[in-house]
């Protein structure tokens, strides 16, 4: 029985941190044993936002230590830099002229960043969605796996390939969202409102943080005064902390709340910390012997961006004969 493929990518603009591990990350490993999985690092679209180039290569690659440090299998996963594989800008030209102004209008994300980054908005912040439905449809994904934030993004996918197929025939697959119930929203330990964010420096976790700074960053979560260890939703602080602790732990929340029945809030927060320690260290160990091994990283770079433009080329090429592109000799 033929598998299904997967398609997911990560954006190239910082350390993960906690919230992106458990509540995304830590699942892509689960996936490479039932799945045909294609892992992207999302360079192309961290140029929406001005960064300073030497830092934006270096984020890349670590990006892509990190992948391999967290699990994914190079051999059972194609795992590769976006701006590799020529034919996702390519795509999205075709894609853009396949899509309305006014879809690119409604998307909550084109005006969520032009707020935050006013003195830059550009057009490939409007047309992001555009080349990440290239992304997609270049692989003739089955799923894409997101948060529930993103679900808007994989419709205007399915609403561009629906309308392409319909003008020049059969030619991309309809993924659909896997929306993971189990992955855990984190929220900020300052601001328990909000998501945990790796743009965010205040009360936020990253996964290259030191353990002594993980204790003190969880010893100064906000919590409350009643002192009660229990998941509701008029305890944000407390239960975003046993959100986090259930994650790292594989536990539930009413394990969680039994084990910490008799425990004061100094002590809770002590054994959060420690879980996420524990978490965290052998994937910053396996980063670190990754990272003494240029040759071997360099090589892996190289197979990821063969296999993934073996695939992207056969399907451009389809596309290019669909709509009329004179086939070059």
């Amino acid at each position: 029985m033929e598998r299904k493929i997967v398609y997911s990518a990560i954006q190239a603009s910082g350390i993960p941190s906690l919230g992106n591990y458990l509540g995304a990350l830590k699942n892509w490993s689960k996936m490479q044993d039932n799945y045909d999985c294609i892992f992207s690092v999302a360079d192309l679209h961290s140029l929406t936002v001005r960064r300073e180039p030497a830092l934006l290569k270096k984020i890349s690659r670590n990006m892509f230590l990190l992948l391999l440090a967290m699990g994914l299998d190079p051999q059972k996963n194609i795992i590769y830099f976006q701006s590799h594989v020529h034919e996702h800008c390519t795509l999205a030209w075709i894609l853009n002229c396949c899509t309305y102004m006014g879809e690119l209008n409604r998307m909550t994300q084109f005006k969520d960043k032009s707020q935050k980054h006013s003195d830059n908005i550009n057009a490939g912040l409007f047309t992001y969605p555009v080349l990440m439905a290239a992304d997609i449809l270049l692989y003739d994904a089955d799923f894409v796996p997101i948060g529930a934030d993103q679900k808007q993004h994989i419709e205007i996918c399915r609403d561009i390939a629906q309308r392409f197929n319909k003008i020049y025939g059969d030619t991309f697959k309809l993924p659909e969202p896997i929306i993971n119930k189990n992955g855990a929203r984190i929220m900020n330990l300052q601001q328990p409102d909000k998501k945990m964010s790796k743009s965010e420096t205040s009360g936020t976790i990253f996964l290259f943080d030191e353990p002594n700074e993980i204790m003190n960053k969880v010893k100064r979560a906000v919590t409350d005064s009643d002192n009660k260890i229990i998941y509701s939703q008029d305890k944000p602080g407390i239960s975003n902390l046993l959100n986090i602790y259930c994650s790292a732990k594989n536990i539930s929340i009413e394990q969680a709340q039994n084990f910490f029945a008799d425990k004061n809030y100094g002590q809770f927060k002590t054994i959060v910390a420690q879980a996420i320690i524990e978490l965290i260290d052998p994937i910053q160990k396996k980063y670190k012997e990754l990272a003494q091994n240029k040759d071997y990283i360099d090589k892996l770079i190289k197979i990821g961006m063969e296999k993934a433009s073996n695939i992207a080329y056969k399907k451009l090429d389809k596309v290019k004969r669909k709509v009329g592109l004179v086939k070059h000799l």
